[in-house]
């Protein structure tokens, strides 16, 4: 059974920070690229961030780039995300996922919700203004 646990949301102001966590367990972590999605009430889940399974690239929505940083330690399991100079837009539950396939790369799969098979619960964020 493999289980995506994120934590680390909350209420902070704009120009605030805030780091996720997501913790997994279930499978060989190491293998699977990793991605954080966003989902704003009314709108539908969105791409935020994706690495690769070595940790080596890095894709981010162009809206988040140069203010958000994922990273991964594989030997914790955890994959982060690191948000600074939020904004209200930026207000949003966020999800983690795995990857379905072993050792993929590439923009435009990691960008696909449809790559990912497992997900987390969520942790909401609210950026005030």
């Amino acid at each position: 059974q493999v289980q995506l646990v994120e934590s680390g949301g909350g209420l902070v102001q704009a120009g605030g920070s805030l780091r996720l966590s997501c913790a997994a367990s279930g499978r060989s972590f190491s293998r699977h690229s990793m991605g954080w999605f966003r989902q704003a009430p009314g709108k539908e889940r969105e791409f935020v961030a994706a690495i690769d399974w070595s940790g080596v690239t890095t894709y981010y929505e162009a809206s988040v780039k140069g203010r958000f940083t994922i990273s991964r330690d594989n030997a914790k399991n955890t994959v982060y995300l690191q948000m600074n100079s939020l904004k209200p837009e930026d207000t949003a539950a966020y999800y983690c996922a795995t990857d379905r396939a072993i050792y993929r790369f590439g923009p435009t799969a990691l960008r696909d919700q449809a790559m990912y098979e497992y997900w987390g619960q969520g942790t909401q964020v609210t950026v005030s203004s």
